[in-house]
């Protein structure tokens, strides 16, 4: 049973993995025992672990953060025995090594990081990085099989392989923002045709706002059509006044 100091750390704890996981790395505690915590790695790419995915178990003491837990790896990886625990200085191997101030987030990138190495100890096995490559394809194949890693992590037993919410692709520069679209430039707006005239038989003949172009050619036609006619009118009303005056001026002789 958890003490009240182990129970409010590794709560804690849980919060922290939620809103800050390490690379390659998710870990949860198991419902019923907050001492027991179920984790998942995930093989870094330019390693020969790419691509696996690895579960494994965490067993803390009750006088968690002054002991260390014990730790396992379930999944056949080609670097530890599965389902034995693994000696390194982060384990209950070395108590004496043991940190207080390390964490859940610690321990298991500390177990990454000696996983990538070559360094033999209680819990290790030897194996060619051809190997070890096969283990990882596998891997989730693996997983899925197993009883305690459906009910540890129901959301990751899906057809594909799926990523832990931290693979490192900041950290890595492999994560980039997409350049942002270039700006679109609208068109310049066309001036507004202004309907002058329909003449007979015809379409509506426009004039450009700016007073220049065909429809502008055709508005003055038009004007001067207009000018042509009242001109016309104008000259035969003169001469018929002139005629008058004439007349008028005969007969009064």
């Amino acid at each position: 049973m958890a003490s009240k100091a182990a129970y409010k750390r590794l709560s804690k704890e849980y919060i922290t993995m939620q809103k800050e996981p390490p690379p390659f790395v998710w870990a949860a505690p198991d419902e019923k025992d907050i001492l027991t915590w179920n984790y998942i790695i995930r093989g870094p790419p330019d390693s020969p672990f790419a691509g696996g995915e690895y579960h494994g178990m965490l067993m803390f003491p009750s006088e968690y953060p002054f002991k260390p837990p014990g730790i396992k790896m379930l999944t056949p990886s080609g670097r530890f025995s599965p389902d034995k625990k693994i000696c390194f200085s982060m384990s209950d191997f070395h108590p004496g090594s043991w940190n207080p101030a390390w964490s859940v987030a610690t321990i298991l990138t500390g177990l990454l990081s000696f996983m990538l190495s070559d360094e033999m100890t209680t819990g290790s096995v030897n194996t060619t990085e051809a190997e070890k490559r096969i283990y990882a394809a596998r891997s989730h194949a693996w997983n899925l099989k197993q009883k305690r890693f459906k009910e540890a992590f129901p959301e990751y037993c899906t057809p594909t392989l799926r990523d832990v919410p931290n693979m490192a692709e900041k950290e890595r520069g492999a994560s980039k923002s997409p350049p942002p679209p270039p700006p679109v430039v609208a068109p310049a707006p066309n001036p507004a045709p202004v309907l002058t005239s329909t003449p007979a038989g015809g379409s509506a003949v426009k004039r450009s706002s700016n007073g220049s172009g065909p429809d502008a050619a055709a508005a003055r036609g038009w004007i001067g059509s207009v000018w042509h006619v009242v001109w016309d009118k104008w000259r035969w009303g003169a001469i018929l006044v002139l005629a008058l005056v004439v007349s008028r001026m005969s007969t009064s002789n």
